[in-house]
This record gives C-alpha cells, sequence and structure tokens, in this order.
C-alpha cells in the first residue's frame, strides 16, 4: 500500500480539501530512487499487487503504449507508458522509456527513462523521477508476485534458470530474494559468454542461495529449473520446442517474444492485462494471430491473486507481463513519498512561470 502523505511539499488535491494550487515541481534522481526502494522489496510487491487490483477494478486509465522507432536505427525505440491510477494512490503520470540495445556493447545500460508524475487535481507535474530503476523495479516485483502467486497450487520451485544475465535478471533475482525465495540450483545462460561470467559473479559475491551454473544451451537450462526466467532482448521467438517443457515448470516471461505459439498452446497463460499482451508481435500476440482466438489466455494475474482463476500444477505455467504505466506510477509515488519523508525532496523554484491567465 501505497504511504500516507507528508507535510513535505505534495501535490495539490492529493488527499486534501483544499482549493487546487499549482504544486511545487520536484527532480529526484537515480540516488534518491534507489535509497528509496534498497531493501524493501516485500514493501514494493505489496505496492504492485494493489496497482494490479486498483487495475483490475477499472480504477485506473492505462492506454496503449506509443512506440517511436527509427529508420536509421531499427534495433532502438523510445516508448511512452502514459497511465492513471485512482484508489487510494490518485497519480497520473507517463514514463519515457529508451531501449537502445547497442549500448551495450559501449558498457552502458540498454534503456534509461524518466517518469513525470502530474496532479491529480490540476494536471501540474510536480516530479520528474530517473526512472530505469523504476522499471526495473517495478518488472522484478511484477515477477516475484506471479512466481508466488502462480506457484501456489504447485510444489515451490528449487532450481531457476535465468535466460538473459543482464540487469532485469539481476533485479528479479534480488526480488525473489528479498521476499523469501531460496534456490538450491540457479542456472545462467545467456548467447554472451561475458554476460553469463558478469551475473555469475554478481549472484556469488551478493551470497545467492544455491550452486550457480552456467548452461551452454537454452535447452538444457530450461529442462534443469522449475522456475525459469525470460529476461532478453528477443524480437522473435527462437524457444520452439515444447518438449523442453515437458516438466511443467513455472515461466516468468518478462521479455515477451522469446517462446513460440506452440510452447503457449501447451500451457496455462497468464497476463498482466490481455488487452496490452496481445499486440505489438509478443508471443501471446502472434499465438492469437495463429489461432484466430484468445482462448489460450486464462486470466490475469489479478484474477489469480482475487481467486477467480487457479492454475494448475499438471501444466506449465506462462506469465507475460506487457508491463503496465500503472505501476510505474505507483512505484514513482512510493518512491516520492519517501523522498519526500526524508526532507531531502528538491524542488525547483518557479518552474512554472506564466501563471496568470491575463498577466
Amino acid at each position: 500500500m501505497t504511504p500516507a502523505r507528508t507535510t513535505a511539499p505534495v501535490p495539490a488535491g492529493a488527499g486534501t480539501l483544499r482549493e487546487p494550487v499549482v504544486p511545487p515541481f520536484a527532480v529526484i534522481t537515480g540516488e534518491q530512487v534507489q535509497n528509496a526502494l534498497r531493501g524493501r522489496e516485500k514493501d514494493i510487491v505489496a505496492v504492485i499487487e494493489n496497482a494490479y487490483r486498483l487495475h483490475g477494478a477499472g480504477a485506473s486509465v492505462n492506454p496503449p503504449s506509443s512506440f517511436l522507432r527509427f529508420p536509421d536505427r531499427p534495433s532502438s525505440r523510445i516508448i511512452a507508458l502514459p497511465a492513471s491510477l485512482g484508489g487510494d494512490v490518485q497519480v497520473d503520470g507517463v514514463k519515457w522509456i529508451s531501449s537502445f540495445p547497442e549500448n551495450v556493447a559501449a558498457s552502458i545500460p540498454r534503456a534509461s527513462a524518466v517518469l513525470i508524475l502530474n496532479d491529480h487535481a490540476t494536471g501540474y507535474p510536480f516530479a520528474c523521477l530517473e526512472s530505469s530503476i523504476i522499471s526495473a523495479t517495478r518488472t522484478a516485483a511484477s515477477a516475484a508476485a506471479a512466481a508466488d502467486r502462480l506457484s501456489r497450487e504447485r510444489p515451490r520451485p528449487l532450481r531457476v534458470g535465468f535466460f538473459g544475465a543482464g540487469l532485469i535478471a539481476r533485479y528479479i533475482h534480488t526480488f525473489l530474494e528479498g521476499t523469501g525465495w531460496s534456490f538450491e540450483d540457479i542456472g545462467v545462460h545467456d548467447l554472451s559468454p561475458s554476460s553469463s561470467a558478469g551475473f555469475r559473479l554478481y549472484l556469488e559475491q551478493a551470497g545467492a542461495t544455491g550452486r550457480v551454473t552456467v548452461h551452454d544451451t537454452a535447452e538444457e537450462l530450461i529442462r534443469r529449473s522449475d522456475l525459469v526466467v525470460f529476461a532478453t532482448v528477443a524480437a522473435e521467438p527462437h524457444v520452439l520446442d515444447p518438449s523442453w517443457f515437458a516438466h511443467h515448470p513455472l515461466v516468468l516471461h518478462v521479455s515477451l517474444r522469446d517462446l513460440a505459439p506452440q510452447i503457449l498452446l501447451t500451457a496455462t497463460n497468464i497476463v498482466d492485462d490481455v488487452g496490452h499482451c496481445l499486440r505489438a508481435a509478443t508471443s501471446p500476440h502472434l499465438t492469437e494471430q495463429l489461432t484466430g482466438n484468445r482462448d489460450f489466455v486464462h486470466g490475469t494475474l489479478d484474477d489469480v491473486m482475487a481467486g477467480r482463476v487457479t492454475v494448475p500444477a499438471d501444466r506449465t505455467a506462462v506469465f507475460s507481463p506487457f508491463g503496465l504505466g500503472v505501476l510505474d506510477l505507483a512505484v514513482g509515488m512510493y518512491v516520492y513519498d519517501e523522498v519526500a519523508r526524508s526532507g531531502e525532496l528538491r524542488t525547483v523554484d518557479g518552474f512554472f512561470h506564466e501563471l496568470r491567465r491575463y498577466g
């Protein structure tokens, strides 16, 4: 649950009855974001689950993301995720996140982002937050929530395999361990040997529970894992053989485009939002195009949390989250409140200048 508002500068109309006024504008750095979130994995998972419940209850607006693509840089894109979240959060805003895969060759992160929070009463922006950390956090917290909720009708997985060994894999591992998971085996597979080696070093230095094994092939990783995390930059399905999943693992399909439709058709499929997930050439979208229907989608994570959908143990379970802007807002509002509570909120005096209608 999002914390109560503080007496620090807050957006007008957030839990008050006073007349709307122009709120002060704050800038929150990546260091402040990280400090507000570090070690609070259980709190953030609760924030994410609350956002899913509000979204499922219709207390949100989450239009389709807009993709800015470049003819001269076909692998790169910048995405706008506008959203509004009601209930006990009451904030609007937009995440503006870029994905430039070529950055990795220069040893800088693929993704960068900012999050703008808008006052629910006046529409004025009241904060700009560094958001690559927020984005990775909400992705990892969503994955951890799904791992918990989708494993309640099956033995709790003890062997986790990470397909893709970048920043998102690191955050997901942090959130799994931070919410009480421990593993006997941690498998790693990446097309880049240096990425696999780097992730293995991180796991060992972080004191991760379980034996760490780097697998040479995707098949070996999947067959030896009962919890499989896909965190790649794949643009189209590259895991094609349903027999690799004969042991019915729980799959966190975070990168959305790894699995062939034939695999999804053998699984129980849970998404974050049906309309959002079945677009933009995701694996579920390709499955819909192949079958001509959405019958293979069994429900949303909110459906599972509410008990409307059960996830049997005798089928592979796949969670495919498109990534909702309302989750960024929920985590961004949590960060804003924590920074305000600490007294470290930095506002920009006079950011809004022309405030009289007639001068």
